[in-house]
């Protein structure tokens, strides 16, 4: 079949909900259809295709993924809409029966999606017809590739996908498979051409990144060092990592690295052993704990975002109040707090004792305010500090934005020279409301 062919001259308009990994997943598809022909629709035009990539990780994201599916179907009423991501794999036979939704493709099936495009649009398919196409074992044990830019200045690179634990709550194993990764020479390759277009940051994203070698018997630790020598790309940093994965050697190394920016982000979910027993996560929150000691020993100056799930079954008020002691001990700089989701096929749902909605929502808003605390705290200890600024290319009334090795967001009057560069900025005033950034001197 001559995909360029049957595709080129149409335009395509691109959604994506949910983790960085999507992000990825979606600017591969998107070079992929450049590639054979298909241009980005132009703002406010109406596109052939529309592509919507999809989340599934709490209720509220299922949510939001029928709704942006409805719009795009009001809005686009003439292309081909098709749904992808982890929605579409465990909710598939709901979503193809949405009036205007043509194709559905479950996880481990993106890399067909150019494909099943071209076989819908061509002369011997039935337009009228629907199509699902859910993912099957081998899907689900195949690694695609996946690196995607932003409008800014960073590159997600996906190096792993899926994930063998079990967590009580979660359903991403079931829409994303088992623990799968690329080759380091293949990231590698990838990085590389990430530096011949220009890119200098590289964000490192999967589902349990930490448990990266599982398709190619290498290590983690081995990847970042790989990484470390692509001359070109002046940043890299990582995205969630399992405290359990979080090794003396990958701490060690970062910290001495020239390319690995001092910011870490781990999954707490909860500061009660308790509810993490309950939740079936692999460490206590004694393990927890010392792998902040560890960071804040070798990188003082490193910034610590932590998940936390506030609301999950069996949270008592006294296990709540577990978590909240336990975490205003500790050196973390943020705290990204979700609110439990019940999810269909899980097994949270056979622990007794639910949490009242109202309930987490104060629980959540005391955590929120707590991060709140932490992250002021964080950005004033560095107020007139010189850090080197990567400065994204998005003006933002007025101001350019850009962030310090450590992850401190600082606001310049814009000036398009300095977008993609990194420069020597003192740390300025910091705005009080919300904590929006921090105003920078670039020296």
């Amino acid at each position: 079949m001559d995909l360029r062919a049957i595709l080129k001259g149409k335009t395509a308009l691109f959604f994506t909900l949910g983790c960085k990994l999507n992000f990825a997943e979606t600017s591969t598809i998107a070079q992929e259809l450049n590639s054979v022909g298909v241009e980005k629709a132009p703002e406010g035009a109406p596109a052939d295709i529309c592509i919507i990539n999809t989340c599934s990780v709490t209720s509220v994201a299922d949510r939001k993924g029928r709704t942006l599916i409805h719009r795009v179907v009001r809005e686009h009423p003439d292309a081909v809409v098709v749904v992808i991501g982890c929605y579409a794999q465990l909710k598939g036979k709901e979503i193809v029966k949405i009036p205007g939704v043509d194709m559905v493709l479950g996880a481990g099936r993106k890399s067909e999606v150019v494909s099943k495009i071209a076989e819908y649009f061509s002369e011997e398919n039935d337009l009228s017809r629907q199509h699902l196409f859910s993912a099957t074992r081998e899907h689900l044990h195949r690694f695609e590739e996946g690196c995607s830019s932003d409008d800014r200045t960073r590159h997600f690179l996906k190096v792993q996908d899926g994930c063998n634990y079990a967590c009580s709550y979660c359903t991403i194993p079931k829409a994303r498979g088992v623990s799968r990764n690329g080759s380091i020479a293949s990231l590698v390759a990838s990085a590389e051409r990430v530096a011949l277009d220009g890119g200098k940051e590289i964000v490192l994203t999967g589902v349990n990144i930490g448990d990266f070698g599982r398709s190619t018997g290498e290590r983690f630790v081995d990847l970042v060092r790989a990484l470390d020598q692509v001359e070109g790309i002046e940043r890299y940093r990582i995205s969630s990592l399992e405290p359990d994965l979080l090794s003396d050697e990958l701490i060690d190394f970062v910290a001495s690295s020239h390319s690995f920016m001092p910011h870490w982000h781990l999954p707490l979910q909860s500061g009660s052993d308790t509810i993490l027993r309950l939740m079936r996560r692999r460490y206590p929150t004694a393990l927890f704990a010392d792998r902040l000691q560890r960071i804040k020993e070798r990188m003082p100056n490193a910034f610590i975002g932590v998940d936390v799930i506030v609301g999950m079954r069996g949270e008592t008020d006294e296990l709540f109040q577990e978590t909240l002691d336990f975490l205003s001990q500790q050196p973390f700089s943020q705290l990204h707090v979700f609110s439990y989701s019940e999810r269909s096929g899980t097994d949270a749902l056979k622990i007794n004792h639910v949490v009242a909605p109202q309930v987490k929502k104060e629980r959540n808003q005391l955590l929120q305010d707590l991060s709140q605390q932490h992250l002021t705290n964080f950005y004033k200890a560095f107020q007139g500090e010189v850090r080197p600024v990567l400065w994204e290319r998005s003006e933002v009334e007025g101001m350019m934005l850009g962030f310090t090795d450590n992850y401190i967001r600082v606001a310049h009057p814009y000036d398009a020279s300095l977008a993609g560069q990194i420069t020597p900025t003192r740390v300025g005033a910091i705005q009080e409301e919300e904590l929006g950034y921090a105003l920078a001197e670039i020296l």
